[in-house]
């Protein structure tokens, strides 16, 4: 018999090895490329993100500002008032209350107390029947009794101008000095920071803050020293107008490509 003829086997198996080997390098080699592609669009997101302007960017808040100087130009406080007494009275009555009732409440209390000297000897239940639809009568009653007697017995009959000072009249917190300081003596201690200053700021993303405190000094450390008194007049008037609590007129807002906000409405009835 002859010898065996040898088979093919042990060569199609080296083939085969060699096929397998090859298939892994591929798939590694695409594993790889796809891993750069993601680093890739990483980057480019990461890029992407941080050239968006935030809303803090200087170059927005300026543009806001602007655009609230142009459509409110000439706003001033609500609040009637003849004299610092008269604001710094009408500013603790506005507390939890509108300034159109406030302003409705003034006229007879002024004209029955007109100065703080009338005012420290004034019955406290008399004052209370006077300033009874302003809401928490008693204790705004109480104040105002108070801060004549204090400005009369410390300050000379006169409201002081600085905010040490203010800050110790009964009823005076931040918002009532920056008032008074601002719209009468015309000196920027601070930001008022209301009902309507702190929403729409909010909304405006100018602050993440959600204590008036913590506000005011957010929008200090945004907005120029000598706009802080006009700003929020503005801003104000802007609550009121267009930017309503109830229902913001986004389709009318002035603002409204720099706004954000998720809960914009269109309708304009």
């Amino acid at each position: 018999m002859g010898k065996p003829v040898p088979t093919a086997r042990p060569q199609k198996k080296a083939e085969t090895k060699t096929a397998a080997a090859k298939a892994v390098l591929e798939r590694t080699a695409k594993k790889e490329a796809a891993a750069k592609t993601a680093m890739g669009r990483g980057a480019n997101k990461t890029a992407k993100k941080k050239s968006v302007v935030g809303p803090t960017n200087p170059q927005r808040v300026e543009t806001i500002l602007q655009r609230l100087a142009e459509h409110y130009a000439n706003a001033v406080c609500a609040l009637h008032h003849r004299n610092a007494w008269e604001l710094t009275v009408a500013t603790i009555l506005s507390a939890q209350c509108t300034d159109v009732r406030v302003n409705m409440v003034t006229p007879a209390l002024f004209q029955r107390f007109p100065t703080p000297q009338a005012m420290a000897k004034a019955p406290q239940a008399e004052v209370e029947e006077l300033v009874r639809t302003t809401g928490f009568f008693r204790n705004k009653a109480k104040n105002i009794v108070g801060a004549a007697r204090k400005i009369i017995a410390e300050f000379g009959g006169k409201v002081p101008q600085t905010m040490e000072e203010l800050l110790t009249i009964p009823g005076v917190a931040r918002k009532t000095a920056n008032v008074v300081s601002g719209s009468w003596y015309k000196i920027p201690l601070g930001v008022v920071v209301d009902t309507h200053v702190m929403r729409i700021t909010q909304r405006l993303e100018l602050t993440k803050s959600t204590t008036p405190e913590k506000i005011e000094q957010d929008l200090m450390q945004l907005i120029p020293q000598d706009a802080w008194i006009d700003f929020s007049h503005r801003v104000i008037h802007f609550g009121r107008e267009i930017c309503i609590a109830r229902k913001p007129r986004c389709a009318d807002c002035f603002l409204e490509d720099r706004c954000n906000s998720k809960d914009k409405t269109w309708s304009t009835h």
